[in-house]
């Protein structure tokens, strides 16, 4: 019930901030905080395996990642991300002994803002960099897509479920689940082009779908397989009956990427 009622509270903000252009700074708001939380969140799960993240660096850096994709000058993240490895090594020799955690805590400064700033970072460029109502319709696309084939397969694995997917990962998650999630992905596809963006033809939504379900699930069992190495259920309790902002951005991550270069090639 936690889950639903979480749900109805964000889902009609996030609706208003992408269709509405007015409400455009509210969409990057609430994504920029999803980010910077999820790479804390991303620093705590490393500290429980005695890394030592460098939390101020690497969260100033996650700003820097997302104002590059704010304003839509990607090429900029060449000059961004040396910057950053270079200035997490040098932190950490001047941090000085013990240097035996050196590497893995270095390795997690840098992955955590790669992982979540990065990848997510693709969707503030996706809301900035297309005109309305482009924008609405890909980003919309996204979340009816990527929400329907998670609710779908939940339910479906819940109910049907028998045979494990990635037991050793994730033991909750079924192949029955993730065939229930395919179809609802590839369903949301189909409401998608006859409801609000025929401009997206089926020859190409479809395919788009089931990558972006294949992808989906394969962040989430990333993530998961994150929390099980740190021994923890759940990256943080920020969101009651969802965990952590990082156990909600599991499955947008990978595909946030996918969703800005499709866009980018289909219509440009």
């Amino acid at each position: 019930m936690s889950r639903v009622i979480t749900a109805l509270i964000f889902l009609p903000v996030l609706v208003a901030s992408i269709w509405f252009k007015p409400l455009e700074p509210v969409f990057v708001v609430l994504a920029a905080a999803a980010m910077v939380i999820g790479v804390y969140e991303f620093y705590h799960l490393a500290r429980r395996r005695e890394m030592q993240p460098d939390v101020m660096i690497g969260m100033s850096f996650a700003v820097g990642v997302i104002a590059v994709f704010y304003i839509r000058e990607l090429d900029l993240l060449l000059v961004v991300l040396p910057a950053f490895v270079i200035a997490t090594l040098i932190a950490a020799v001047l941090r000085g002994a013990p240097f035996d955690k050196m590497l893995a805590s270095a390795g997690a400064t840098v992955l955590g803002v790669m992982y979540v700033a990065l990848l997510g970072g693709f969707l503030i460029s996706v809301r900035t960099g297309f005109t309305q109502p482009r924008a609405a319709q890909l980003l919309s696309f996204f979340f009816l897509v990527l929400m329907g084939s998670d609710i779908a397969a939940y339910y479906t694995g819940r109910s049907l479920g028998k045979h494990k997917l990635a037991p050793a990962i994730s033991p909750g998650k079924t192949w029955e689940g993730a065939v229930g999630g395919m179809a609802a992905s590839l369903l949301a596809a189909v409401v998608a082009h006859f409801w609000f963006f025929p401009e997206l033809k089926l020859a190409a939504a479809l395919p788009l779908a089931g990558l972006m379900n294949v992808l989906g699930v394969v962040g989430d069992l990333t993530e998961s397989a994150l929390k099980r190495g740190a021994g923890a259920k759940d990256a943080a309790n920020i969101l009651p009956g969802h965990g952590g902002l990082l156990d909600r951005l599991d499955s947008l991550l990978f595909n946030a990427p996918v969703i800005y270069y499709f866009a980018q090639l289909y219509f440009k």
